[in-house]
């Protein structure tokens, strides 16, 4: 094959434009190295690296069909969570990926200094979910989540690589056609992809729990299986709970990470959800989960086991009903005024929406103007009084505080602008809100707090208004 790499790799030599520097890295598959582009072509504005597929003799057509996966998949991404697309070689010629360098740590790298603060894994948690969640809104699984392939940027930001075993709903599935199993790396799998499915986003979701139970403990959930019949023990088998080997581990942590390690319909359904939950501890509901220190007993993994056998499993959902089927919704609530005539028509609005989804999660958020709650006792008085009475507003929608509900009281003198930065910080996809009240309106519409979040939502807002008499 003309211009084949072998594993020692050329550098100086000119590739399509680009000349090869210093070698990164190199592996079972490919090698990667830093190149500049050659004169012949624009100067590029950010360090630049590619990959190279092993194609020697002797190589196996793995390396290859990864490399054509990921040259498919990575051009139809884009955003700060994925490296920035340049350009691909010919597999006739020479195969080859040019991408942007991330400048960062690998996660991997990160957690060699052993295991972290919860604060830290929380944070780091949430930068990986949110990388999921604009992954996931692009169509695209990426099937191989885990510590190496994911690089945190000095701003805190995650960024996802190597998308070799990805999945993309708009393009061929190149290692499904080939009847492969290709699934990652074996501690990370999750149910889904040991049964031979490479369509649930839930797949991605199991793996960052993984991630935060390796994070946490220092510990893999599930091992190190050696093959498939150790691979399948997680359909039906209880990890240890994380608090077994770190006993001080927060209880709504370790809810959050065994609730992704669930087989089942327990799981997570958005990456968006995870986010939220950690950034948001005090609002996550503690169950069984959350208190467990010891292993499950005989019994219990019994049941599990039963519940696990191919005939009782429900069959995976697609990848395009998960991403519409968990939206975030925000309802801005004004607690500074109770009998806001306004409020009615809201329920009824959010009534509507709830009837057409059944894994949403709603966010109720009351902005009260002042300054941000501190420690003194009158500001607490009134977060206090307005929890309540957001507390109220809720009840007659009939839903209780949990998985599917939470509610948040923000002192702050800018309602639009928090409520915009809540938003956007929490991967909401709709905001419900009141449009001005006739005084407000007296006022101009363009100073109310409707349009300041219409104008500059980066989501859907529905503007809700009362019903003209007769």
């Amino acid at each position: 094959m003309a211009g084949a790499t072998d594993r020692k790799g050329l550098p100086g030599q000119e590739i399509d434009g680009f000349l090869l520097g210093e070698r990164l890295h190199s592996g079972t598959l490919s090698a990667i190295y830093r190149v500049t582009p050659a004169a012949t072509r624009a100067q590029a504005q950010a360090p630049l690296i590619m990959k190279l597929p092993h194609t020697g003799v002797g190589e196996g057509g793995q390396g290859l069909l990864g490399f054509e996966t990921e040259a498919t998949v990575l051009p139809m991404l884009s955003g700060p969570h994925v490296p920035r697309f340049i350009a691909a070689g010919d597999l006739a010629k020479t195969p080859y990926i040019v991408f942007e360098w991330v400048d960062g740590e690998t996660l991997a790298a990160a957690m060699e200094r052993g295991p972290l603060p919860a604060a830290d894994i929380a944070r780091i948690g949430a930068a990986v979910a949110d990388a999921l969640y604009a992954l996931h809104r692009q169509e695209a699984i990426h099937l191989d989540l885990k510590p190496e392939n994911v690089i945190l940027r000095p701003s805190g930001e995650a960024v996802l690589i190597d998308f070799g075993t990805a999945h993309h709903a708009r393009v061929p599935d190149l290692l499904a056609e080939e009847k492969r199993f290709a699934s990652g790396s074996a501690p990370y799998v999750s149910p889904e992809q040991v049964g031979g499915s490479r369509s649930e986003l839930r797949s991605d979701l199991f793996a960052l729990g993984v991630i935060l139970y390796e994070m946490a403990t220092g510990e893999l959930p599930f091992g190190i299986p050696a093959s498939m019949a150790g691979m399948r023990d997680r359909l039906w088998l209880e990890p240890p709970p994380p608090r077994l080997f770190a006993p001080d581990l927060p209880l709504w942590l370790q809810e959050i990470i065994l609730r992704c390690l669930e087989p089942g319909a327990l799981r997570y359904e958005s990456a968006a959800h995870i986010a939220f939950d950690l950034r948001n501890p005090e609002q996550v509901p503690l169950t069984a989960r959350a208190a467990r220190t010891k292993r499950a007993g005989l019994l219990r993994q019994l049941r599990r086991w039963w519940q696990a056998r191919p005939e009782q499993l429900p069959p995976a959902m697609s990848k395009a009903v998960r991403v519409a089927n968990a939206p975030l919704i925000l309802v801005a609530v004004d607690t500074m005024h109770p009998d806001d005539p306004r409020h009615p028509a809201i329920h009824a609005t959010v009534r509507r929406i709830l009837s057409l989804r059944s894994d949403f999660r709603l966010i109720c958020v009351s902005v009260v103007r002042g300054e941000p709650v501190g420690a003194r006792g009158r500001e607490v008085g009134i977060y206090l009084e307005h929890l309540v009475r957001l507390r109220h507003w809720v009840e007659p929608l009939g839903l209780a505080e949990g998985h599917r509900l939470s509610l948040h009281v923000i002192e702050s003198l800018s309602p639009s602008a928090t409520l915009l930065e809540f938003a956007r910080h929490n991967n909401v996809d709709l905001i419900v809100i009141g449009a001005p009240s006739p005084a407000q309106q007296a006022l101009g519409w363009w100073r109310s707090v409707a349009s300041g979040v219409t104008a500059n939502a980066h989501c859907s807002v529905h503007v809700v208004r009362i019903p003209e008499a007769g």
